[in-house]
């Protein structure tokens, strides 16, 4: 036992490790700062609730995250696991079919058991990457990578597909962008030639094009809702409708401009005291920019970026294929899902609601991504011991 535990602290990733527990407390003193007036007068009166809820959310957490990096990477191939993975995945989202409660437009949230809710979307985003790798792994074994078609992979495209139409019919699109994005990040980092990649992910838009367009034919009345219709009007001309679908991107505009370099001081937002709904959510970084200027917003993408960038480098690094499509999906997933919510924030792509790792409040996005971090250190680990051996 004490050998094994040698071994971890000896080749520990610390500075991919520090970093994330760096951007989840800092998240959180940036939670209590911006969720105040939220706390006083929609939730329980007290000034520090959404406080409290993101610490236990941070203390799970933690247990998840030494999970992953003490369980063993090379499991996540074990096709029985897969199998029981995948059960989980679509139990979790027929129920959210049936017995889903709807926030912020989109039925993606579970009430379990009245303690707390869980949002499957954000399961299926871990279980994308797991899955992809293991099943592109089990492949590799009796056929090279740079060899298979992809008719040689259709039962995973089958599932992601599934998961996509699941997701999809939530009215969850920004989950469904990064869902893509993830399966993209995968399949890129499994050796597939680069032709076949080509002709793989174009096989993937043309299905997953035709599975949206059944989706909007489907639910389309409840997807192109008057407030996601105006999202787009205000992603085209915000200025023209900030008394109404812009209200929100306008005050973080606002938010953004009032910080400036230095911003004016943790705590003294003016926008959080009502002018932006929900600031501890998707615009928590507009309340970043106006209390801690430039620099504030500095810090949390050299965070994000340093564990993007060091998720790829693990990733090039490992001669272990399993490894590296484990670590690109893990990259591609913080990648894709900061590009979505900065986005949306700074008008480059219409708002879609989603988070921004890390940093915004919510128990399953930081529970999930505490696994993935966890799993990623373990690989971390096992490439510095592949250069030893």
């Amino acid at each position: 036992m004490k050998k094994y535990l040698n071994y971890y602290v000896r080749n520990f990733d610390y500075p991919l490790f520090f970093t994330y527990l760096f951007l989840c407390l800092f998240g959180l003193v940036m939670i209590y700062s911006s969720s105040i007036m939220v706390s006083i007068v929609d939730a329980d009166g007290t000034p520090t609730y959404y406080y409290r809820k993101q610490l236990f959310n941070l203390i799970v957490a933690a247990f998840a995250f030494f999970v992953g990096a003490f369980f063993p990477y090379k499991h996540f191939s074990n096709k029985k696991i897969m199998q029981i993975l995948l059960f989980i995945t679509f139990i979790l989202l027929i129920w959210v079919k049936i017995k889903g409660e709807e926030v912020g437009g989109a039925q993606s949230w579970i009430n379990l058991f009245g303690v707390t809710n869980f949002q499957p979307s954000e399961f299926a985003k871990l279980f994308i990457i797991l899955y992809f790798a293991g099943a592109f792994y089990r492949k590799s074994l009796n056929n090279p990578m740079e060899n298979l078609e992809p008719n040689n992979i259709v039962y995973p495209i089958i599932v992601w597909l599934a998961i996509i139409l699941f997701v999809g019919t939530e009215t969850d699109l920004g989950a469904v962008l990064i869902l893509s994005g993830i399966a993209v990040g995968v399949v890129a980092a499994s050796g597939i030639q680069f032709k076949k990649f080509v002709k793989f992910f174009t096989v993937l838009i043309g299905f997953g094009s035709a599975l949206i367009g059944l989706i909007i034919l489907v639910k389309g009345n409840e997807i192109l809702t008057d407030n996601r219709m105006g999202r787009i009007k205000s992603f085209l001309n915000p200025f023209e409708y900030e008394t109404g679908s812009s209200y929100q991107i306008i005050n973080g505009y606002i938010a953004i401009g009032s910080g400036g370099l230095e911003g004016v001081g943790l705590g003294q937002s003016i926008q959080k005291l009502g002018y932006l709904p929900e600031p501890q959510t998707d615009f928590i970084m507009a309340i970043i920019a106006e209390e801690l200027g430039i620099f504030g917003v500095i810090i949390v993408l050299g965070g994000l970026g340093f564990i993007i960038f060091r998720a790829l480098i693990i990733a090039l690094k490992t001669k272990d294929p399993l490894a590296r499509m484990i670590a690109a999906g893990i990259g591609s997933w913080i990648a894709v899902q900061s590009f979505i919510n900065l986005g949306g924030l700074s008008g480059l792509i219409p708002l879609t609601g989603v988070t921004l790792p890390f940093i915004s409040y919510g128990g399953t996005s930081i529970l999930l991504l505490s696994f993935a971090m966890g799993v990623l250190i373990n690989i971390s680990m096992y490439v510095k011991l592949e250069k030893k051996l």
